[in-house]
């Protein structure tokens, strides 16, 4: 049933140029060109978490479609959880820091490469009707407890505990939650560690008086040791993988993946220029070739930075009103604790992640993006001869070269398919070579 993959989808809301033509050191600058953002993957959830120590705020968005009446959501939380602890949010703030650390496609123009003064170089780099008493006697005979129920915008909430998963699959099902085979057994191991279940439903009358048929996302705060994110759940009935962009806020550092291993994209590559017209199909294809080279088990980091600024900029970075929206919570006028985000990606399924995502803090505070180079060759008269034109010329056409089978080797594309489509390069030595078209 196309709304039990809709329901479970959601649980895991329920990843210089110098004429001998050696490779330049660049540093993190260049011109932004387009980015590969949370939308370009057809299955993938988005979550923000701020943490610290043992605080956290979840924000789980909701990318759900279909009949809104349909929607539920169910999610394993360590503690119960109380009214007071749960907030409507707003989608653009998960936009913002969905642009905001994407991996991106950056752009250089080679120098004229005649002999000029040459600058200092730059260090390298280094998304019911019965009564309150009724339901919580039908629960009580199944082992489930109906901790507290309430109201939040357009959300009916309740925060279930249970001492059994067959009891809480018959409960989930006795209230109209549309459950997949499976369920009880995937439920048990949250049970016996008794974590409790926060379970969320549409009230239609006040998502009418939004004005609205778009689901804002949902933010619970709670404080617990534990610092994870629960997926199982989300694999109970999904077709294929599944992915997960996580947007990670510390005051430390970046956030790993403990349980699992954390490695970053394949980064700071020259690839050919006609990638700026797809690059999302670029990425795409470079994170699966990535995914499978590193046997389906691995977190991948796409962006690791201190919020407050980026190299190059994708956008503006959040402010301190933005970075509150995002639960933020150790900021306020008076403080001067940084934000650094860690954008981690996750392809996942049953098979290869049998077990929840846990998170460490860590004191690593080095930059990291997932950044591709597009390097424009000159495109001026070249006024000291043609010798120095023609071994101009070369350097270009053995760079594009490399760069060809760069993007051959992070895409799995076939190399003579990319050599195709590489134009060659032009080089002027007079003013009557130039192109007299205007575009």
């Amino acid at each position: 049933m196309k709304i039990i993959h809709r329901i479970f989808t959601s649980i895991l809301l329920s990843l210089v140029f110098l004429l001998a033509s050696i490779t330049p050191a660049w540093a993190f600058c260049g011109f932004y060109v387009g980015g590969a953002n949370a939308q370009l993957f057809n299955k993938a959830s988005q979550v923000i978490i701020a943490h610290q120590d043992d605080r956290t705020i979840l924000t789980m968005a909701n990318d759900f479609q279909g009949n809104v009446k349909d929607f539920a959501m169910v999610v394993p939380v360590p503690v119960a959880i109380k009214k007071e602890q749960v907030h409507v949010g707003d989608k653009k703030i998960i936009t913002k820091l969905d642009t905001f650390s994407q991996p991106r496609l950056v752009e250089y123009f080679d120098a004229d490469p005649c002999p000029q003064p040459m600058p200092e170089a730059l260090p390298a780099p280094v998304v019911l009707n019965e009564s309150k008493d009724d339901r919580a006697s039908r629960a009580n005979a199944l082992g489930v407890k109906v901790e507290d129920s309430f109201q939040v915008g357009e959300y009916n909430i309740a925060i279930l505990s249970a001492q059994d998963s067959d009891g809480l699959e018959t409960w989930l099902k006795q209230n109209n939650y549309q459950l997949p085979r499976g369920t009880s057994a995937v439920l048990q191991p949250y049970v016996r560690q008794k974590m409790k279940f926060f379970v969320a439903k549409i009230n239609l009358e006040e998502l009418n008086k939004t004005g609205s048929s778009l689901l804002r996302p949902l933010q619970i705060a709670y404080q617990s040791p534990k610092f994870m994110l629960p997926i199982r759940l989300g694999m109970l009935n999904a077709q294929g993988d599944q992915d997960l962009v996580a947007y990670l806020l510390s005051p430390k550092g970046r956030v790993e993946v403990s349980n699992y291993r954390t490695a970053a994209v394949p980064s700071d590559r020259e690839i050919p220029e006609f990638i700026k017209n797809e690059f999302g199909k670029f990425y795409s294809s470079t994170f699966q070739r990535s995914y499978e080279q590193t046997n389906k088990k691995v977190a991948f980091l796409e962006y690791a930075w201190d919020v407050s600024n980026c190299d190059p900029c994708t956008t503006e970075p959040p402010n301190s009103a933005e970075l509150k929206q995002a639960g933020v919570f150790w900021q306020n006028n008076e403080s001067s604790i940084p934000t650094y985000i860690t954008r981690l990606h996750v392809r996942y399924n049953r098979a290869n992640f049998p077990e929840d995502l846990v998170f460490q803090e860590t004191n690593n505070q080095k930059n990291f993006q997932g950044r591709y180079i597009m390097r424009h060759p000159y495109q001026k008269v070249i006024t000291c001869g043609a010798d120095r034109a023609a071994v101009y010329r070369k350097s270009v056409t053995d760079r594009q070269q490399q760069e060809a089978h760069t993007l051959a080797g992070l895409t799995g594309w076939p190399l003579n398919e990319i050599q195709s489509r590489i134009r060659p390069v032009e080089v002027y030595t007079n003013d009557r070579d130039l192109p007299f078209w205007p575009w």
